[in-house]
């Protein structure tokens, strides 16, 4: 079975584009704006910061955060309120882990968006 589409396309150029999230039964775990929000607060201290750096409000933010915190074995993402230092956040090492599963992840889609690209544009 022949299943290239060329004989009904015009002569452009056409690429195969995707989103990549993974999801849960119950929502949304990990994606590209997750894994920015992750990898902001590590760098930050605060998810504060780092949604005002994604241009996100703070109340998105936390449900990100604590979405992803409600969907794990362990926590992701770790506060610490007031104080004399004021309040913060740091990523936990799982976080870590799923930062770098989710970048490996994505490469391997990139190559596959790649690869069907090149089919569909085949002679």
């Amino acid at each position: 079975m022949d299943t290239s589409i060329k004989h009904l396309l015009k002569e452009l150029n056409f690429s195969v584009k995707g989103s990549l999230w993974v999801e849960s039964a119950e929502d949304r775990f990990l994606g590209p704006g997750r894994v920015e929000l992750l990898e902001h607060i590590d760098e930050m201290g605060s998810i504060n910061r780092a949604a005002k750096q994604m241009g996100m409000s703070y109340k998105k933010a936390w449900e990100m955060v604590n979405s992803l915190n409600a969907q794990s074995s362990s926590p992701l993402v770790l506060t610490q309120t007031g104080g004399e230092k004021g309040g913060g956040a740091i990523i936990t090492k799982e976080a870590r882990e799923l930062i770098a599963f989710y970048h490996r992840l994505r490469q391997r889609f990139q190559i596959f968006l790649e690869e069907e690209t090149k089919q569909l544009n085949a002679d």
